[in-house]
């Protein structure tokens, strides 16, 4: 099992990387380093053998949590760590008082869907055209 834990502003640099590598269009590290500091944003990293493999993070509202990063490097992927950074965001979120999860995914994302699917979120709905380059709708998911 990964080693997973809060994201720290030294680790900033390494996961707006691995954003970059992983999505078209990348949050910056600017970005991370504003969510990692406010006190309404929960990101946390997954290590495997000393290196990050993933990151997970979400904005939190009264007891909703809204889920806005889940990436796992390429050649960590296969290996349950987006499960494990989905359960710890659940849990450390509920002991933040979280009641209901949402995000949003890109309906051609057959894994990740699946994912979140395992992980108890259920699809509640289609964003048009939410995401950009390329265009393409979102499934909201919501789990309670």
């Amino acid at each position: 099992m990964p080693e997973i834990r809060e994201m720290t502003e030294k680790e900033v640099q390494e996961i707006a990387a691995m954003e970059a590598e992983n999505f078209s269009k990348p949050w910056s590290e600017k970005s991370f380093l504003d969510a990692v500091k406010d006190s309404h944003a929960l990101y946390l990293t997954a290590w495997e053998d000393g290196k990050p493999a993933g990151y997970a993070g979400m904005w939190i509202a009264l007891d909703e949590g809204e889920i806005t990063n889940v990436c796992v490097k390429q050649e960590y992927r296969g290996r349950k760590i987006g499960t494990a950074l989905l359960a710890a965001l659940e849990q450390r979120g509920k002991e933040r008082g979280v009641a209901s999860f949402f995000l949003e995914v890109r309906e051609s994302n057959e894994k990740a869907i699946g994912l979140y699917e395992k992980a108890g979120f259920a699809r509640m709905g289609i964003r048009k055209n939410f995401y950009e380059a390329p265009v393409e709708n979102a499934a909201v998911m919501c789990k309670r």
